[in-house]
């Protein structure tokens, strides 16, 4: 049985390994694409030293794409953001916090297909993770910053991932985040014009996201 807790908007707090975890849960339109699948998404934020929250504006994109396909959405404050407890774990422990969200999911929904996007910081989070979480219908990685993490247990993934990488990035040396992908087989799609942030590309990267998951279904 589906839970209530995806029939509306609203924040709430999970009980994390470092303590609370701070979650925004967002429900799914009826009218997407995708929809009635009950599938969630779970999105994680770039780097908690630099700004990086559940409401930066690629992650709330994110949460949107996802939201207008019919898939619901959680998005969550790592350790020592915002009202979530702990302190930064460098990426490492960080991997213990979207598991227990996604552990969280599993049962409010536990038949449901479940997404996992990050952005930066938290695609290599996502990347750390996914060999860890199955079964997952898709993983979507947003400037995965090569190579500054070790991302190898992205190799353990099975199901279908695509990254998206903006040409102009000042932070991430885009040719070495499509050499990355293309050694290990993952849709890689470059926004030409796109810097980090997607300044003026949101809607660019929307779009791709919403072509990369309808597509899934005619695979």
């Amino acid at each position: 049985m589906v839970s209530d807790v995806f029939k509306r908007d609203q924040a709430l707090s999970l009980a994390g390994p470092a303590g609370a975890l701070q979650l925004a849960v967002n429900t799914a339109s009826a009218a997407g694409k995708l929809a009635p699948t009950a599938a969630v998404a779970v999105i994680c934020h770039p780097h908690p030293l630099h700004g990086g929250s559940m409401d930066n504006k690629v992650v709330t994109t994110l949460m949107r794409g996802y939201r207008d396909l019919g898939v619901a959405t959680v998005r969550f404050n790592f350790r020592g953001v915002g009202a979530s407890e702990g302190q930064y774990g460098e990426g490492v422990t960080e991997v213990d916090d979207l598991l227990a969200v996604v552990a969280q999911v599993r049962r409010w929904r536990p038949h449901a297909p479940l997404y996992l996007a990050g952005f930066s910081f938290g695609a290599a989070v996502v990347a750390n993770a996914c060999g860890q979480i199955a079964p997952l219908r898709h993983v979507l990685l947003v400037a995965p910053p090569v190579p500054r993490y070790n991302l190898k247990a992205i190799d353990a993934m099975v199901p279908p991932a695509a990254v998206f990488q903006g040409a102009q990035d000042e932070q991430v040396v885009a040719d070495e985040v499509a050499q990355w992908a293309a050694r290990r087989g993952l849709c890689y799609q470059p926004f030409a014009a796109a810097g980090h942030f997607f300044h003026g590309a949101l809607g660019q990267l929307k779009d791709a996201q919403t072509e990369v998951l309808v597509g899934l279904d005619d695979e």
